[in-house]
């Protein structure tokens, strides 16, 4: 059975990555809000504004996520530069395992939030 060695670099490689996607996640989020927000104005149909609220909510929840797996991948980070200064080059298996973890999370996030942004964008389509 052939080992894979997994180094820093990798790693550190793909947090980057997603921090990239995240930032980029956080100024749609931005922008959805602006939509809603010009909703609001030429709404007053009780129906529309409770749709309205629905994806503010939604906004909040994906902030939210955001917001936390960033902080997982900053703990990551901090972590490899600890086994960085002491010339630890190779993780162990249980911070591997959490980087899985948090691969996995990145891409439920991803899928939920492509299904936020389809469903505003239909939204979006019939309001505004």
């Amino acid at each position: 059975m052939k080992k894979e060695l997994i180094f820093n670099t990798d790693l550190h490689f793909e947090h980057e990555n997603w921090n990239r996607e995240l930032l980029f996640w956080e100024d749609e989020l931005v922008s959805f809000q602006n939509r809603l927000d010009e909703l609001v104005v030429r709404w007053t149909d009780k129906g529309v504004l409770a749709e309205v609220e629905k994806f503010q909510n939604h906004i909040i929840v994906h902030r939210e996520a955001i917001f936390s797996i960033k902080n997982q991948i900053e703990l990551h980070e901090t972590n490899m530069a600890d086994h960085y200064k002491k010339n630890e080059d190779v993780l162990n298996k249980d911070l591997v395992s959490k980087h899985e973890l948090l691969r996995y999370k990145i891409e439920i996030q991803r899928n939920l939030f492509n299904e936020f942004k389809g469903n505003f964008f239909r939204f979006l389509t019939m309001y505004l």
